[in-house]
């Protein structure tokens, strides 16, 4: 069952009911200020951190769902709706949800009259603007009240939701005109304001909630909308919100336009306030100055059109395949972005109230985006090598207003330091540029501390290699990539206390995973001191790399599949001697990625294992048997019932691992099979099953053993957008950037005949169209770059021209 469609020429979803299975959401902003807005105009706005910048209240886990947002309520004598159906709920003759790339446009029609909304966050300014256009397609006159409203949140989210001693007396608004500025905190010399304002003369206003609302109403039934007129309140503490209230008389046929501009501001360092709690409004003007007129705001909404068009244009490709082309030109690299620009911060499954940033997490987001603005890679780079410690560990997470490490979390996740070596190589295949290298990092945020990223890179691998067990393989610390297998959480003995041990008190867990992201991104390493003319080094690092392949290939080798991990009693995790848990997805897919095992078979068994163990009809799940009780020697993972997140159900982040791990041994039908069943294009005519939106990835779909197999949960902020992206376009595609040039290697179903990507490359556009005449599903005979045959499937960096055209054929 669908709930809307794709509209491939406009770029934009679009949704045709407002009862879609879960609130079905897109972001707005490209820069610092950003917004989360539904298809029915719920959600939530903030600027650059969404915890300590927080614009706008949202009810997570209310209902009815998705409680909270942008409303215009339209009063139409005593009919009153909104054109997002949400929060009235009155049925509406027409309705439709046009998600675009950083845009979205709600349309509503009752009894002759048409609403549409259109919510876009300017490329270069810090707001959102609703650009709300009211049509009477009657025959006769009408008379209609506007009543806008959004709710204020008192900044800091996790405050704003639980100090409610102190909130109930903090919050202070100004009405000039028709603007609205919130300035709670101001008196504390924060030294910012929002504001709310409307481009027409209003008939009022309210900022208390309790005023326009009612003190026993909703926000489906405001005391002010049903009767029409404002109360012109002011806040003084409780709840602060922003209301205007306007008039629109129509003509059969006429329409009128208001322009809404709900704007973070704030002042420079150095200047002066005139009072505590006077604001200063000269920032607020000069904003709202640039959004007054309808060719304002249109200009604004083409230059964000444009810049999006651009973006995606360095990546593009034509497979005949309609699905998989609009996942790749459109919606997986549109995810990419959102993901880098949020990390898991703020979703309709993040609340954004702690996570801030992760460490693991922007480092690998940025696989899939460094190809679309490779300057902000680099600073993402710098900014997160600069939380590392001294000794190479990390902390997990670091909040992205100050870039302080989150000490909440803390560090112990020992695969983190090996993600910073994986961004930052993938950053120099892409560019070219070593002389990110070169650049000082502060440890623990300390300026003092600062030395080049290269030191960096040289302590995450030495991290590794001065923190291994009793089998020669890495500990695994509080957990690696699975944060939900903590191996050094358990009882002594049976019956006895809970405890925790660090790696030099007791026990050790080792992780076969860590081990074989060791092997795969130490030869990343090894290659970047090879062009640094560290050839000592180099030789050092492969043969750590060589002694880490042989302790997985001896102490991480079950039979048939590779062991997950060894828990603090040197006992196997994810091995045939475990009742539950006997294999799991993230060895198999790392350790074929790394070269483990291709010469020996053992990549093949593994792979074979897990398509005969661990498959199904939605994706590949990350372990079986599901744990049916709690192992508290395996901690959190086996919390979770049978099906759900790390325990057995499909996690979307990791399938693409084995659809890279297929390509490598030359699986071009398999890997494209295991990317289709994870992908949301593809699920769409299932939308009433797997309910997160078909135009984004899910981090997690339930797996067999869940009574809702199936079902997708927590889309968007997900590593799946990055390494899907990964996974299509260098993989399978074939379109692989190295230090060296661009690489062709394609691994691709024997059923296509071939293809063309147009790809961006260090400032030169590679036009490439891939022959396959002998429908083979992997192998490159022949590559030619503008008429002259290549030895080999490696285009070094083309020179003096800004386009070329490749021919490949593959046999």
């Amino acid at each position: 069952m669908q709930f809307g469609h794709f509209d491939d020429s406009s770029k934009e979803y679009v949704i045709t009911t407002p009862r879609t299975p879960l609130p079905w959401i897109n972001y707005l902003g490209t820069q610092d200020f950003f917004s989360l807005i539904s298809n029915t105009a719920g959600g939530y706005s903030f600027y650059k951190d969404a915890k300590l910048l927080r614009l706008t209240r949202y009810r997570y886990n209310n209902c009815p769902l998705d409680n909270g947002g942008r409303y215009y309520y339209i009063k139409d004598g005593n009919t009153v709706w909104n054109p997002g159906w949400q929060p009235t709920q009155t049925e509406l003759d027409a309705y439709s949800c046009r998600h675009g790339l950083g845009y979205t446009v709600i349309s509503g029609s009752k009894n002759k009259i048409e609403a549409e909304l259109t919510a876009f966050v300017p490329v270069h300014d810090p707001c959102e603007i609703n650009y709300l256009v009211i049509r009477n397609t009657g025959s006769s006159p009408r008379h209609l009240d506007i009543f806008s409203f959004v709710e204020f949140c008192l900044w800091n989210a996790a405050d704003d939701s639980s100090n409610f001693q102190r909130n109930f007396s903090t919050g202070e608004v100004e009405v000039e005109g028709s603007t609205i500025y919130h300035k709670t905190e101001y008196r504390e010399r924060r030294n910012h304001y929002a504001v709310y304002s409307v481009n027409k003369k209003i008939e009022g206003f309210d900022t208390s909630r309790d005023a326009f609302i009612g003190l026993y109403n909703g926000f489906s039934n405001p005391e002010a909308v049903l009767a029409g007129e404002s109360r012109n309140s002011i806040a003084h503490g409780w709840a602060p919100v922003g209301s205007h209230h306007l008039k629109a008389d129509l003509n059969p046929g006429e329409a009128t336009s208001f322009i809404f501009v709900l704007g973070y501001c704030e002042n420079p360092e150095d200047q002066k306030f005139e009072a505590p709690g006077i604001i200063n409004k000269a920032p607020a003007r000069r904003l709202l100055e640039k959004y007054q007129t309808d060719l304002q705001v249109k200009n604004a909404l083409f230059e964000l059109k444009h810049y999006w068009t651009g973006l995606l244009s360095s990546y593009t490709v034509e497979t005949g395949d309609e699905k998989l082309d609009r996942l790749v030109n459109v919606w997986n690299q549109y995810q990419c972005m959102v993901t880098f620009n949020m990390s898991r911060s703020a979703s309709y499954f993040e609340s954004g109230l702690g996570r801030g940033m992760g460490f693991r997490d922007s480092c690998q987001d940025l696989l899939g985006f460094v190809h679309l603005i490779p300057s902000r890679a680099r600073e993402r780079i710098l900014d997160i090598a600069s939380t590392q410690f001294e000794d190479g560990s990390t902390y997990h997470q670091y909040q992205p207003l100050t870039k302080k490490g989150n000490a909440d979390i803390g560090s112990g996740f020992n695969d983190d330091p090996l993600w910073l070596v994986a961004s930052t190589a993938a950053y120099i295949r892409e560019t070219g540029d070593f002389s990110i290298l070169d650049e000082k990092c502060a440890f623990n945020s300390d300026p003092s501390k600062a030395v080049p990223l290269m030191e960096h890179l040289r302590r995450s691998i030495r991290f590794t290699r001065t923190h291994l067990g009793p089998h020669g393989l890495p500990q695994i610390g509080r957990a690696d990539w699975n944060d939900c297998l903590n191996l050094n959480c358990f009882s002594t003995q049976p019956g006895e206390s809970f405890q925790t041990f660090g790696p030099s008190e007791g026990p050790v867990a080792e992780s076969v995973f860590i081990a074989a992201m060791f092997v795969k991104y130490g030869k990343e390493y090894a290659e970047l001191c090879d062009a640094l003319h560290l050839s000592e080094e180099a030789s050092d690092i492969r043969k750590a790399v060589k002694e880490m392949n042989e302790a997985v290939q001896t102490s991480g080798w079950d039979g048939k599949w590779f062991v997950r991990a060894y828990d603090a009693y040197s006992r196997p995790v994810g091995s045939h001697v475990n009742d539950e848990g006997q294999i799991y997805i993230e060895p198999q897919g790392m350790c074929v990625m790394a070269g483990i095992g291709l010469d020996n078979g053992k990549a093949e068994e593994a792979l074979k294992s897990v398509e005969e163990r661990l498959d199904t009809h939605f994706g590949i799940v990350l372990l079986t048997p599901a744990y049916t009780s709690y192992h508290v020697e395996l901690g959190e993972i086996s919390s979770y019932p049978p099906g759900y997140k790390e325990n057995a159900g499909i996690f979307c982040h990791n399938n693409p691992w084995i659809v890279c791990a297929e390509t490598i041994l030359g699986h071009g039908n398999r890997a494209f099979q295991v990317f289709r069943k994870t992908c949301p294009v593809y699920l769409e005519e299932i939308s009433e099953i797997h309910r997160t939106e078909p135009y984004a990835y899910c981090q997690m779909v339930a797996g067999k053993d869940a009574p809702t197999f199936g079902e997708g949960k927590n889309s968007w902020l997900t590593g799946t957008a990055a390494w899907t992206f990964t996974a299509i376009s260098q993989y399978i595609l074939g379109i692989q950037p190295t230090l060296h040039g661009l690489k062709i290697d394609p691994c691709i179903p024997d059923t296509v005949e071939g293809y063309t990507v147009n790809r961006t490359f260090r400032n030169v556009r590679y036009h490439i169209r891939v022959e396959n005449p002998s429908h083979v599903q992997k192998g490159v005979i022949s590559v030619t770059v503008n008429g002259k045959l290549m030895e080999g499937n490696i285009i070094p960096p083309v020179t003096g021209k800004s386009e070329a055209d490749v021919v490949v054929q593959m046999g």
